[in-house]
C-alpha cells in the first residue's frame, strides 16, 4: 500500500520522474522502519518470502510456518495494493502494463535482493535493534542506484503487478524478476553468513 499510494502521490505532486522516484523511496523508507520496528517482535518482521524461504532453509522456521508466512505476505501485499488503487480512484484491481524487463534491470533486483539478505544475516546480537534503520536505509539508497528500483521482494512485486500506477510492473516480468530475487536471497546469504562467521572467529 505505501509502495503503490506513494507512486501514485508523486505522479500527482510532480511531473519529474527523479522527483517521483524521491517521493517513492522516501515514503517507503519510513514507512518500512516503522513496519519493521513494530512486528519485529510480532512476526520476526517477516514481509518477504525470500527471508521466510532462506530462514527456512537455514533451520530457522519450520515447513509449514514459511508456507503460512508466504501466503500471507502475497495476500497482504495484493490487499494493500488493491486499497492504494481505490484511494486513487482507480479499480481496486488494475493490472499494470509497465514492462521492466532485461539483464541490467534482472542484475539491479540480484544486487538488491543480495544486500538485503546480507543485511539481514549479520544483524544479529547486539546489532539486532539497527535492523529498522539499517534494512530501510539499505532499500532506500538501492530504489536509487540499483537498475531496477529495488523490488527486492517476491510478494511486493506480485503485488504492484496489480497497480498500473508509477510503481507498478506488468505480470509478464514478474517471473524474471522472483528468479533474480531468489538468486540474490541465495548469494546475500551466503556471503552474510560468511561474514558473520568470519567474526565469530576473530572474536574467538
Amino acid at each position: 500500500m505505501v509502495v503503490v499510494g506513494s507512486g501514485a502521490m508523486a505522479v500527482q505532486m510532480s511531473p519529474d520522474l527523479g522527483v517521483e522516484l524521491l517521493i517513492n523511496a522516501v515514503s517507503t523508507v519510513l514507512a518500512l522502519g516503522i513496519l519493521i520496528y513494530i512486528f519485529g517482535s510480532v512476526s520476526g518482521a517477516h514481509f518477504n518470502p525470500v527471508v521466510s524461504i532462506s530462514e527456512w532453509a537455514q533451520k530457522r522456521l519450520s515447513l509449514s510456518e514459511a508456507i503460512a508466512l508466504i501466503a500471507a505476505q502475497c495476500a497482504g501485499g495484493i490487499a494493500g495494493a488493491m486499497i492504494a488503487n481505490l484511494m486513487y480512484k482507480h479499480p481496486a484491481y488494475f493490472p499494470s502494463h509497465h514492462i521492466r524487463t532485461g539483464t541490467a534491470i534482472w542484475l539491479g533486483e540480484v544486487i538488491a535482493t543480495a544486500g538485503l539478505l546480507f543485511l539481514i544475516q549479520v544483524l544479529t546480537g547486539s546489532k539486532a535493534h539497527l535492523a529498522p534503520v539499517v534494512i530501510a536505509g539499505w532499500i532506500g539508497s538501492a530504489y536509487f542506484f540499483t537498475s531496477s528500483t529495488s523490488f527486492a521482494n517476491p510478494a511486493v512485486t506480485l503485488a504492484r503487478s496489480v497497480s498500473d500506477t508509477f510503481s507498478g510492473i506488468a505480470l509478464k516480468s514478474v517471473g524474471a524478476f522472483v528468479v533474480a530475487q531468489i538468486l540474490g536471497a541465495i548469494l546475500g546469504t551466503a556471503i552474510g553468513n560468511y561474514f558473520k562467521s568470519a567474526e565469530k572467529r576473530e572474536s574467538e
